[in-house]
């Protein structure tokens, strides 16, 4: 099941984001395909993040993140963040700035948004975050990076 599972999910396109937040040896960031919209009504979005990923210690209520939906030219920023590049060097893939909040977001991406956790529940594996979005940055053309099977379309 488990094997059968994985593989039917690999064949779900998904656009790639990265999602940053600040823990207490600094900024820390990860790759992240399972992110939706939740509601217009206060603007949320749904994130879901492996409680063995080290941003993972940095997602408590109140905590503030960005999300930021790459473009097709950012196959690298995902590939960093993604496990290519030493966590503390992953910051020096792509041009970042911070956001109104402090936290890095990456410049040329389609659109940045600022966050702060509003609920988390735990489930298997993973925690399901909820961000209630405070400010949105739109950038560039609309132009995903698509991740299917292991691959970048």
């Amino acid at each position: 099941m488990d094997v059968d599972f994985r593989n039917a999910m690999r064949r779900l396109s998904s656009a790639v984001a990265i999602v940053v937040a600040e823990g207490v040896d600094g900024f820390t960031g990860m790759a992240a395909t399972s992110i939706t919209s939740l509601t217009l009504e206060p603007p949320a979005v749904l994130i879901c993040v492996n409680k063995s990923a080290s941003l993972h210690a940095c997602i408590q209520d109140g905590a503030p993140f960005t999300v930021n939906l790459l473009s097709r030219h950012q196959r690298e920023v995902s590939a960093a963040f993604g496990g290519a590049v030493a966590r503390e060097l992953r910051f020096t893939v792509g041009q970042w700035t911070r956001d109104p909040y402090g936290i890095p977001m990456l410049d040329d991406t389609q659109a940045n948004l600022s966050c702060v956790v509003d609920g988390i529940m735990a489930y298997g594996t993973h925690s399901i975050v909820v961000g209630r979005v405070r400010h949105v940055r739109l950038t560039g053309e609309i132009a995903p990076l698509i991740y299917q099977d292991g691959t970048y379309l």
